[in-house]
């Protein structure tokens, strides 16, 4: 719940934090806290710069409602119709929130931390369909956190750190370590877990050194792995910079108001899509904040991963009037350019028959940009890595098995209005209760409940009768590494 109006049903609770008081709700067996600052607002002198640990309070602080979003563009068109970002006003924009199961335990539950996606310049922990409620009621202290987004979280600038949403979420997992067992939580036990950009993040805080000591284990749901130069990284930000006329520089950043800046990315962006347009931001590889590609730095990362990828990513992005204006010769074209052979085109056409251009085009943008770097991460790990596919196929405006529609069934949330433009009223509640229960395993103890990837490529295909199998049109995925 976005609004978080006190219900008739519940009650106040408090906890006490390293840092001040918090006053929240229990609800239904469920203790609720919203909108608690980990850090100072990036503002003013702030601005550009790594976060700061929030400072102490006085008295108790009201911890009943989310925290205000960071700074964006709402999603517009076909994609906005289907995903809605609430937008909350206000400076406080580095907050976390806290579910956790209201009864005492005999020992400190198992913890996650959730990152959200939006391309690494939309959304909040404060959309409707990451309420961990489901989590907390099974026994998990569940945790999700706001970072900052787009220019203020990812340029790269003269002056400025890179990655800072990066590094916000690490003060967020140090939060968690922190603060956690006054939820009842384990700070030996915490998961940190994302989807889309925020597995991208999750699989970034695993990468640096700094933030892996922290981390018990992690679930990588459609998460770009690569991190790239600082040149490329930075194509978003000096794209703005031309726009307004001013350098790449943190003072003249700064300098700009934020909506002058997001405007600037707006009209940059216009009209773009995943196979042409605007350069998106990306995290880059630094020495201070990133030493490393995280496809090639969790190889030795000693805990265990759950990571997978939906069947028809691209359907999100893509709508089927847009597949059908891309032909043979436009296709052809677009593959030159991405550098996908020919062998992996055949290998599509081979697994869809039925598949247009633009559908084999679609399905062979989104395998190279996240599930060939999946395997090969799951085939270069030492440690227990789990890999899964979601193949169930939406109903909703073609979408299939795109991306984005798993999320409701790892949070067995599939009535929230979220779940409902993206699933639709019947999507199989059976199937929602076992992804969340391997999600909750997982969490809770290492293992979601089928093998590990290992040299077998065993693979959880998630579907109205889910099963176990070798991992399907594995040619496809060979032929794009």
């Amino acid at each position: 719940m976005i609004e978080s109006e006190k219900p008739r049903s519940a009650s106040a609770v408090a906890a006490s934090l390293s840092t001040g008081a918090i006053r929240g709700l229990d609800e239904g067996g469920v203790r609720r806290f919203l909108g608690i600052p980990y850090a100072e607002p990036p503002f003013g002198s702030r601005r550009f710069a790594a976060p700061e640990p929030v400072a102490p309070w006085a008295g108790v602080r009201d911890a009943e409602r989310f925290g205000p979003t960071a700074p964006q563009s709402p999603y517009r068109g076909a994609l906005g119709e289907l995903i809605h970002c609430p937008v909350i006003e206000g400076d406080d924009i580095l907050t976390v929130n806290v579910w956790a199961p209201a009864h005492p335990r005999p020992t400190p539950a198992p913890v996650v931390l959730w990152l959200h996606g939006g391309a690494l310049e939309r959304g909040a922990a404060a959309q409707s369909g990451y309420d961990g409620t489901t989590f907390a009621r099974d026994g998990v202290v569940f945790v999700s956190a706001n970072y900052r987004l787009g220019v203020e979280g990812f340029s790269v600038l003269d002056g400025a750190p890179a990655n800072l949403g990066l590094l916000d979420a690490a003060l967020a997992l140090e939060w968690v370590h922190r603060e956690v067992a006054a939820f009842g939580g384990d700070p030996a036990r915490i998961t940190i877990m994302g989807e889309s950009a925020g597995g991208g993040l999750v699989a970034a805080l695993l990468a640096r050194p700094a933030s892996r000591p922290l981390v018990a284990g992690a679930i990588i749901q459609s998460g770009p792995l690569e991190a790239v130069a600082p040149e490329r990284a930075g194509r978003a930000s000096d794209a703005i910079a031309k726009r307004l006329g001013i350098p790449a520089t943190r003072d003249a950043f700064a300098a700009m108001p934020p909506a002058e800046l997001l405007r600037a990315r707006s009209e940059i962006a216009a009209g773009s899509s995943p196979l042409n347009g605007a350069p998106g931001f990306a995290l880059a590889i630094d020495p201070a904040t990133l030493p490393a590609s995280p496809v090639d730095a969790l190889a030795d990362a000693e805990v265990p991963i759950l990571i997978g990828t939906n069947t028809d990513e691209y359907r999100l992005w893509l709508s089927p009037e847009a597949l059908g204006e891309i032909g043979s010769v436009k296709a052809w074209l677009a593959r030159r350019v991405m550098r996908i052979s020919e062998r992996a085109a055949r290998a599509v056409r081979r697994a869809y028959p039925d598949a247009t251009p633009g559908e084999v085009l679609g399905q062979l943008v989104t395998d190279r940009m996240l599930r060939a770097p999946a395997t090969r991460l799951a085939q270069s790990r030492i440690a227990p890595t789990f890999v899964y596919e979601f193949a169930w196929p939406s109903p909703v405006r073609e979408l299939r098995a795109a991306h984005a529609v798993e999320i409701a069934f790892a949070f067995d949330g599939l009535n929230d209005e979220d779940a409902l433009r993206l699933s639709g009223a019947d999507a199989p509640a059976a199937l929602a209760r076992e992804m969340h229960a391997a999600w909750v395993a997982f969490i809770a103890t290492g293992d979601p409940g089928w093998p590990a990837f290992a040299g077998e490529r065993t693979t959880r295909v998630w579907d109205e009768r889910s099963q176990t199998v070798p991992q399907r049109r594995a040619e496809v995925v060979d032929a794009l590494r």
